[in-house]
């Protein structure tokens, strides 16, 4: 039986803000990244992943201070990434506290720097994060957030990485990644039947079932997803009214922002949510149900 299956909780940072978009696109404001983060780990999150969305652009990582803030109160291991291009930069943030860096656009320009960054930090903290997007049957890595397209295919990346000393990969599928319609299971399968390190399937989940599914179809090692779990802390929104109440206030969702009409239940000619929203105790125990190990939650993660 498969050792005990991860789940992951991915935000997607903008400056201070919770984001989330469609393919990595059209990104809207969620709230405070601190408070969801929070929201997470009581529930029962088994790490967390923080993406600059904006770091490879800018040439920057601007997450440290909010690695620091959050790593004073969660206690789980924290993965960072976006814009960490050198030794030094995998150091700083460890600093800050994260435990693990997942590193594409440079770990594909520099390939050294994963042999090199594994010896120094160890291949347990060195992730590979490999973007892919589906195109005409062929797997294409891209860069900076899904800006731009390289000629890796992701199969292959994905074993090169492992062989140059990656101790776990990420893999996004930017096809899927906000559309709810599940993860892409060849892909994932195909990249954990090659590779002897563990693997995170991102990208697709649209609910609490699709992580079961691509642990049992695909062999994942570990399960990531953003928009069924955000949207299911915002769906108390009055969505008729665009009032918030008070649990929506502390999330630090912006008053004026409009940008939750999406939220709408598709009736009166608004557009419906694709996802089914879902908590992480309901995706532990639809994964227990389905014969999967996973980490016991205490009564306050219910």
């Amino acid at each position: 039986m498969k050792s005990t299956v991860r789940v992951i909780p991915r935000l997607d940072i903008k400056g201070p803000n919770l984001v989330k978009g469609i393919e990595f696109e059209g990104n809207r404001v969620l709230g405070s990244a601190e408070y969801f983060a929070k929201k997470y780990y009581d529930e029962g999150a088994d790490e967390l992943i923080y993406q600059d969305i904006v770091a490879s652009l800018y040439r920057r990582n601007g997450l440290l201070d909010i690695i620091r803030k959050t790593s004073k109160d969660i206690f789980i291991p924290l993965t960072v990434a976006g814009g960490i291009r050198s030794v030094d930069d995998i150091r700083e943030v460890l600093r800050a506290g994260a435990d693990k860096v997942a590193i594409n656009t440079e770990f594909i320009s520099n390939p050294s720097l994963i042999t090199d960054s594994s010896k120094i930090f160890g291949s347990q903290c060195i992730v590979c994060s490999i973007e892919v997007y589906a195109f005409k049957g062929v797997y294409q890595c891209w860069t900076d957030y899904g800006r731009e397209v390289t000629n890796f295919n992701a199969i292959d990346w994905a074993k090169r990485a492992v062989d140059l000393g990656a101790g776990e990969l990420l893999v996004t599928a930017i096809h899927k990644e906000g559309t709810g319609q599940g993860y892409d299971y060849e892909l994932i399968e195909k990249i954990s039947n090659s590779v002897s390190v563990p693997v995170i399937a991102c990208g697709g989940a649209g609910n609490e079932k699709d992580p079961s599914k691509v642990v049992n179809q695909s062999n994942a090692d570990a399960v990531s997803m953003s928009s069924i779990l955000h949207y299911h802390y915002m769906k108390h929104i009055d969505t008729h009214t665009m009032k918030y109440n008070e649990s929506q206030l502390r999330m630090g969702i912006p008053i004026d922002s409009g940008n939750i009409d999406f939220l709408r239940d598709g009736h009166g000619g608004s557009r419906e949510l694709m996802v089914e929203p879902c908590s992480i105790s309901s995706i532990k125990r639809n994964m227990e149900e389905q014969g999967i190990n996973v980490r016991k939650m205490t009564n306050s993660e219910e």
